[in-house]
């Protein structure tokens, strides 16, 4: 069994690192090897553990709700339930050819791998949408329209979260943001208000605008899903009093600090002079107690704020400080 398992590290960890190595591998290369067969072996559960969680949302969602009354969502998804609806070809076939194209453009913009988990994502929601039959909760057009929104989006977000996407508006997003300059955020709005406008003649406006707050609160529900439920907030502090600050964010908030080196200029000469700038990251909740204690320090200190989609690693989760 050790050999097994020696053979499966040097075939699949370190020969991929290091193809012209001849000589026996040390005790520390084969430890190093396995800790990362390990951590690799484990993120492929994790992921499979998303994304299979996230089928089973979207098909919950599309065959409870949106289906049996009629609504579309953006993207690839309201393509597919917008043809769905006007020719009657079974919708797990629709998933499969409408995102053929984004698989592709996915392994030449992204990754062989995220192509892999994307097309055996995009192949499991139809096979759930094809024999899992969920029944109908309600036909309430203001409940379809939320919950419907709700799980889909809640089923393309912990998609994206294993690795994968089952839904390729977005990387046909990047193909033509780079293409033609303009930002991604921009050529989901355009696609999408095709795809409500083409709706809205098809079908009626009711179903278009229903269909809208469809698309509303499953790209809230992503968003919620990908970003986590605190969202963290980037803070730069340039202050004489900077020590102080420093010791009141780990004092009082239970934050780690980072202190680094900076030059100030001042004055219509632009004179410099080196200052410590301290940055840390908290959650939006704690940005009035911080501003607080700041003003209590420094009334004056330059405090710059931006936004941070997602943490790992430091002393991100709240600690209590031992005094």
């Amino acid at each position: 069994m050790r050999n097994f398992w020696k053979k499966i590290i040097i075939e699949n960890i370190l020969e991929d690192k290091d193809p012209n190595h001849g000589a026996e591998y040390s005790s520390f290369e084969l430890a190093k090897g396995y800790r990362e067969l390990k951590i690799n072996v484990f993120r492929w559960v994790k992921d499979i553990i998303l994304i299979t969680a996230g089928i089973i949302s979207a098909a919950f969602g599309l065959e409870s709700f949106l289906i049996p009354n009629r609504f579309v969502d953006g993207g690839a998804t309201g393509i597919s339930l917008l043809t769905h609806e006007v020719t009657n070809i079974p919708l797990y076939i629709l998933i499969l050819i409408i995102n053929i194209p984004f698989v592709y453009l996915g392994y030449k913009l992204i990754s062989k791998q995220f192509a892999i988990k994307t097309a055996l994502a995009i192949t499991g929601l139809a096979i759930a949408v094809a024999s899992i039959h969920f029944k109908t909760v309600t036909e309430d057009k203001l409940l379809v329209a939320v919950f419907g929104g709700f799980f889909l989006g809640a089923g393309i977000g912990l998609s994206v979260r294993g690795g994968a996407v089952i839904d390729g508006t977005e990387v046909l997003a990047i193909y033509l943001s780079r293409r033609f300059g303009t930002t991604i955020g921009d050529i989901i709005i355009g696609i999408n208000i095709l795809v409500f406008s083409v709706a809205a003649y098809l079908l009626s406006i009711d179903a278009a605008l229903y269909s809208l707050i469809t698309y509303l609160a499953a790209s809230k529900t992503l968003d919620f899903v990908i970003e986590g439920i605190e969202e963290y907030t980037g803070v730069t502090i340039i202050s004489s009093h900077n020590e102080e600050i420093r010791e009141m964010i780990i004092a009082e908030l239970g934050r780690g600090v980072t202190v680094y080196k900076g030059k100030k200029g001042y004055g219509k000469s632009g004179e410099t002079s080196e200052v410590d700038i301290v940055y840390t990251i908290i959650t939006r909740l704690e940005l009035n107690k911080l501003n607080t204690e700041i003003t209590k320090i420094d009334p004056n200190a330059f405090v710059v704020m931006s936004a941070v989609k997602d943490t790992k690693g430091g002393i991100i989760k709240k600690r209590r400080h031992k005094h």
